[in-house]
């Protein structure tokens, strides 16, 4: 660890990399000095609105958001260290991946931002799945795109550029139009091969839409793909004032490729090597599996993004994990501290959360569906909160929790099984970070007999994405000739780190799998409830 004195002359020098995150729920900062470890940190919390049937934030968010947590991030700076930052080494910028921004040739956004959790479009992804062979998930960017064509929405003949959440912010800083590959792999299949936009695809699309004379081709409203430490533009003097108001910090920074969430949680847990994954878990829940081959068939519950260094990886992904557990939280904070007591909110989540290891091994024949948003690996296009018990249940607080955490997993070990179960998917390790293993040792005990896998938490995993985009940031500022983004981690961010292991239970194992099996049968009322609930 670096000591005060070498970390103020390296915020002094701007030898310092800055990975910016924008999460679900918050955004977040981390600044990293030259042996990778956070030195500061700032963070925003934000929340997407629903608004006449769509999921969306604002762009005015956005920007706000920012400055927002850009502002935390220099206040730490100057509690700890007394400085104020003039200089950052390198910065790298990621966000939620997929979703639909789409600007005229004004640069004059044409509708609002279509985050990955609508489910809007169905007939879409189908289509494109079947033109493709190639599975296109529904909050894919290019699904958004041809759902708006067979809707017939004005605006779609006035699009000048396409790009995703983190490619709009690098835009603003840098004015430059361009994505890293993981990201880009999430708007429309890429080549693994050439690790650019899959180009039978894009004129398979082109022919498709063809008879709408729109002015545009795809490729030419697409964002350049670029990879990991490739140089992606530097910090103007616009992209300076947006990102710090206060003009303190200097223009000139290099950027390095932005990059969807998904490729900064395998970079922050160094899985991004064959046989290596990770598993994501806080406001959604998704696995990468970085493969040894191609998958043999075409699976609408499996998505193929690929890693920052252009590895195919096969990712399973659930838009709900945590969000009903913080729902049912918050209400047993306001019925604690309605009674007139006080209790922090880490010391009750971990008493919560502890208090599933007690539960009885059928969890007391209770039942939850954590479903905020539709669930495609489920087959439910909207999502309706349930909580569901017999007559006779033993409805205690251990059998509750631990149903709410079991639920949260389901409908991810569900697209698992087809991995590891259809496709032998062989891995050595599996990785977890995000909110759902904050506490201590149980999100990971309970992951690990869900997927009957040891989970391995490391120390430095509740950084999260922000951290992984610092070490991107760092990559391209520190790599020698030709080092490849696994030999840099390997052997200068995570030679030396630690971390700790949950081996599966065997009858955690098999409690597991009978609530599965009550889940699985239990999507009928599910099914139900979105038909009757509106």
């Amino acid at each position: 660890m670096m000591n005060i004195s070498d970390i103020r002359k390296s915020i002094s020098e701007g030898r310092t990399s800055l990975g910016i995150e924008f999460g679900s729920t918050r955004i977040k900062a981390v600044l990293i000095g030259e042996d990778h470890s956070p030195i500061a940190s700032g963070e925003h919390a934000w929340e997407n609105r629903f608004e006449d049937g769509i999921w969306t934030y604002s762009l005015e968010d956005v920007h706000n958001g920012l400055q927002s947590c850009y502002r935390a991030l220099s206040e730490d700076v100057s509690q700890k260290y007394g400085m104020t930052i003039t200089r950052i080494g390198s910065i790298g910028v990621s966000a939620m991946m997929h979703g639909y921004l789409v600007f005229d040739e004004h640069d004059d956004l044409l509708v609002p931002f279509r985050t990955w959790r609508n489910t809007m479009t169905e007939q879409a992804a189908s289509e494109l799945t079947r033109l493709f062979g190639f599975n296109i998930p529904q909050r894919w960017s290019i699904a958004h795109l041809y759902q708006a064509i067979l809707n017939g929405e004005d605006h779609v003949g006035k699009i000048s550029f396409l790009t995703t959440l983190a490619g709009y912010v690098h835009w603003k800083l840098t004015g430059r139009k361009v994505v890293g590959i993981g990201d880009a792999s999430g708007i429309i299949p890429v080549d693994s091969g050439t690790n650019q936009y899959n180009t039978e695809m894009i004129e398979k699309f082109d022919d498709l839409i063809s008879h709408k004379g729109y002015p545009w081709k795809l490729r030419d409203i697409l964002p350049e793909v670029l990879m990991a430490g490739e140089n992606a533009g530097e910090l103007t003097a616009e992209g300076a004032r947006l990102l710090d108001p206060s003009g303190s910090l200097q223009a000139g920074v290099p950027l390095c490729p932005p990059e969807g969430d998904a490729g900064t949680g395998m970079t922050a847990t160094n899985s991004i090597a064959e046989r290596t994954g990770n598993i994501s878990a806080g406001t959604s829940i998704f696995s990468m599996v970085v493969l040894e081959k191609e998958l043999s068939d075409v699976y609408t519950e499996i998505d193929m993004v690929t890693t920052p260094a252009g590895k195919p990886v096969a990712m399973v992904h659930a838009n709900t994990c945590t969000s009903d557990i913080d729902a049912w939280v918050r209400l047993i904070l306001q019925a604690i501290e309605s009674a007139g007591l006080s209790i922090g909110k880490s010391r009750l989540y971990e008493a919560l959360y502890g208090s599933a290891l007690e539960a009885d091994s059928d969890c007391g024949n209770l039942l939850s569906y954590n479903y905020l948003a539709g669930e495609p690996v489920t087959g439910l296009d909207e999502g309706r909160p349930l909580f569901v018990r017999m007559p006779d249940s033993r409805f205690t607080l251990s059998n509750f929790m631990r149903t709410l955490l079991n639920s949260a997993i389901c409908t991810l070990r569900i697209g698992m099984d087809i991995l590891i179960e259809k496709e032998h998917v062989r891995l050595d390790k599996l990785l977890g970070h995000g909110g759902f293993f904050k506490t201590r040792l149980v999100g990971q005990r309970i992951m690990a007999a869900a997927l009957n896998t040891p989970i391995t938490v490391m120390e430095t995993a509740g950084e999260g994405g922000a951290w992984g985009m610092a070490l991107l940031a760092a990559y391209m500022l520190r790599k020698e000739d030709a080092e490849s983004l696994e030999d840099y981690l390997d052997e200068k961010v995570f030679k030396d780190s630690s971390g700790t292991t949950e081996f599966p239970r065997q009858q955690d194992v098999d409690d597991f799998n009978r609530y599965l099996s009550r889940y699985i049968k239990g999507l009928e009322i599910q099914k139900a409830a979105v038909k009757y609930m509106n």
